[in-house]
């Protein structure tokens, strides 16, 4: 079993990126990105696979304190430095602090205010006719600028901290799970991932509802493996569930389903007749709180327009101007089989979507750890040991089930949430690799390069640009 992320695969990842970047360019030369979007792709996938390599072997064998300790510090230095230089970078780039077409940042933005300005007491006034999933982000970041003052980069400071927090839970929920190796290459790749470090420097909620999803799973993990009860720790993850209704509807949804599906499923070394009795108690007694409240509706609603919100978000996307006509052809037919590796990386300049520009090597990095996640799912199904991961295996494919149903499947942001556990799995994929898995992971690299190619292309021609 493979202690780190070996040389062999990180090196061919960076390679390809390289490969397809000039290939991209070169096919479509008028659409060349600008040069710091290079920059910032060339950073996001050099740094996260070479320092995956070098730090999962450097720190293999260190104490679990030690080890806990660095993975800390370092990810919050890294989103540290990202937050400071953001701020200053959007607003050399678009006059204000904030991303390029940043709408949604800047409604939370707007929204905080009445709560910094006239107090707490206003909560249920601003938010009387307003569903509870859009409550809770700006609640907190309101309160945020109650305490310290309006200053833009106070919470995007506080992310840091959340982030940092989340690497640790990452650390111990993968450990517990798949071994100690696999834990530590986890949380490696969860701090050294720039998709989850991007959002530090955004108005926007994806930290906060990360680092509450990671926070559910580690603690329901922990009581379900646990032999002691105590009411704190039967308590914590169905408080910190009811606080992810009020983030994302699906979000409090998903993780429901995965503790109930774990309590179901679970084997008996991890999950005894009696924990299930009275876990399953709690659950049920949470659901019934959910039930007979704003939350219900909102989650019938969300069942309602299931069918209809991907087709009509789809529809507007090809009529839009500026859109893509190609874009009423996709349905969840075409998402759900590749759930793992969507969004593809955009490198062709579009003045829309600078922001998937800057991010497209984190979207890279992404489809590289997609294959690992391959690797880790024909073991688990070849030893049939799924019931041993039924938790973080039915949160992860719960949640990215529902965004290849929805109209947001394309938009990067709401994969966000499960992003930590396909870099779990991912990680426990690598433990298990065997020199036969190299042949198959060239073959990969190849299709991938041929999908990133044909992606871009598809967002040209769409257009009408090419």
């Amino acid at each position: 079993m493979l202690n780190y992320f070996p040389k062999y695969f990180t090196n061919k990842a960076i390679v390809l990126y390289i490969i397809a970047l000039l290939a991209v360019a070169v096919v479509f030369s008028r659409y060349v990105m600008y040069w710091y979007v290079y920059l910032f792709g060339l950073i996001e996938v050099f740094g996260f696979f070479y320092f995956s390599n070098v730090l999962s072997k450097k720190w293999a064998l260190i104490l679990s304190k030690n080890f806990e300790k660095k993975i800390f510090i370092i990810a919050l230095v890294i989103r540290v430095i990202w937050v400071i230089f953001s701020y200053f970078f959007y607003i050399s780039q678009t006059g204000i602090p904030f991303e390029y077409g940043a709408a949604d940042s800047i409604s939370y933005d707007n929204t905080a205010m009445p709560i910094a300005k006239y107090g707490l007491s206003v909560i249920s006034q601003i938010y009387s006719e307003t569903d509870i999933a859009d409550t809770g982000y700006p609640t907190y970041l309101g309160t945020i600028y109650l305490i310290f003052g309006h200053v833009i980069i106070i919470p995007r400071l506080l992310k840091t901290v959340l982030g940092a927090w989340s690497a640790l839970l990452v650390y111990r929920v993968a450990s517990r799970n798949f071994g100690e190796s696999a834990g530590r290459m986890a949380a490696i790749f969860f701090m050294l991932m720039p998709n989850l470090i991007y959002y530090c420097g955004l108005h926007l909620k994806e930290v906060e509802m990360v680092f509450l999803t990671v926070a559910f799973i580690e603690r329901a993990d922990f009581l379900l493996r646990s032999r002691n009860f105590n009411f704190i720790n039967t308590v914590v993850p169905i408080a910190i569930v009811s606080i992810m209704f009020t983030f994302r509807t699906v979000l409090g949804i998903t993780a429901l389903f995965a503790l109930v599906t774990a309590l179901l499923f679970s084997t008996k070394k991890i999950l005894g007749f009696g924990q299930r009795f009275i876990i399953g108690l709690w659950v049920v007694v949470a659901i019934g709180f959910f039930i007979g409240g704003k939350i219900s509706t909102e989650v019938e609603q969300l069942w309602q327009n299931r069918t209809d919100n991907q087709e009509l978000s789809m529809n507007w996307r090809a009529k839009r101007v500026g859109g893509n006509k190609f874009a009423d052809k996709a349905s969840s037919a075409i998402f759900a089989p590749s759930i793992f590796i969507i969004p593809v990386p955009t490198m062709v300049n579009i003045e829309t979507q600078l922001n998937q520009q800057l991010i497209n090597g984190g979207n890279f990095d992404k489809d590289i750890m997609a294959f690992f996640i391959l690797i880790a799912f024909i073991w688990i199904i070849k030893y049939k040991k799924w019931r041993d991961f039924t938790l973080l295996g039915a949160f992860m494919i719960g949640y990215l089930g529902v965004i290849a149903l929805s109209s947001f499947a394309q938009s990067e942001r709401f994969h966000q949430p499960a992003l930590p556990f396909i870099l779990m799995f991912a990680a426990f994929g690598i433990s298990k690799v065997t020199n036969k898995t190299k042949t198959y992971f060239m073959g990969y690299l190849v299709l991938m390069f041929f999908i990133i190619l044909v992606w871009n292309w598809f967002k040209l021609s769409g257009r009408g640009l090419v």
